[in-house]
């Protein structure tokens, strides 16, 4: 019965430890079911070759996560094996190896129930995430995946001066979202940060806009004077960002 037991708990440890790392992969930025795949993925040594795998083997804190993985899964496969073999080998008749496998069954089903439960996988989360942050730096998010950060878009700064077009104005006056661009926050004089700021927000100058969108745009922005030139400039990168829009939406099958 004592290796039933041990069977039991080396199954328990390898959900909990998939839970983990399922929420340490979370954290890096990968969505909570490709995160879950590819935990049990690297757990049980099966390889896929896919764009989400490539992602974690090309993510140094990812690679990492998954390295342990394999190494504990390997040992988990063992033992489990072993622990099932003791199960039975001691037993002498017959009623005996019934009790252990319904104790097994019971044990194996009630895991079962416990890692298909929301709650329980809503309350691990909460805790697993708290410890992780708590004692690890496991929260290395690949921010170029993520934000699509190749061919000509990019996150920058623009430091806003006083002769600036967009100096003056609310975003939602601006429009900078109808240029194909997203203010993600304003840094402002004293130390003050806006995160992700409404459209009712003034930009002053001396703020430091931290933009999301095409590079050429965004330089084009920088360097736009106010003025009637300036309306022009807005609305041919209006026109513009409607054109490039349509475009990758054909792309996309949209």
């Amino acid at each position: 019965m004592i290796a039933v037991v041990s069977l039991l708990m080396v199954v328990a440890l390898s959900l909990l430890l998939t839970r983990i790392a399922t929420v340490a992969f979370v954290h890096t930025g990968l969505s909570r079911e490709v995160a879950r795949f590819q935990a049990r993925s690297a757990f049980t040594g099966v390889g896929f070759t896919t764009s989400e795998t490539e992602a974690v083997v090309g993510h140094p804190v990812r690679r990492r996560i998954a390295m342990w993985l394999m190494l504990v899964g390997n040992a988990g496969f063992v033992t489990a094996v072993s622990a099932l073999l003791l199960s039975f080998i001691d037993l002498r008749d017959r009623e005996g190896a019934w009790i252990a496998l319904g104790v097994m069954a019971g044990g194996l089903a009630l895991l079962r129930v416990a890692a298909a439960s929301r709650w329980v996988e809503q309350a691990l989360g909460r805790a697993i995430s708290w410890a992780l942050m708590r004692w690890t730096n496991v929260d290395a998010r690949d921010y170029a995946r993520l934000l699509h950060l190749r061919e000509d878009y990019g996150v920058t700064e623009l430091l806003v001066g006083s002769d600036d077009w967009i100096a003056g104005r609310t975003l939602g006056e601006a429009g900078v979202v109808q240029e194909g661009l997203l203010v993600l926050g304003i840094e402002c004089p004293g130390n003050h940060f806006l995160g992700a700021p409404d459209v009712d927000v003034e930009v002053r100058a001396g703020d430091r806009l931290i933009l999301y969108g095409r590079i050429p745009r965004i330089a084009e922005l920088d360097c736009r004077g106010v003025g009637e030139e300036g309306d022009r400039s807005h609305e041919a990168a209006m026109t513009e960002r409607d054109r490039i829009a349509q475009h990758e939406r054909s792309s996309a099958g949209r």
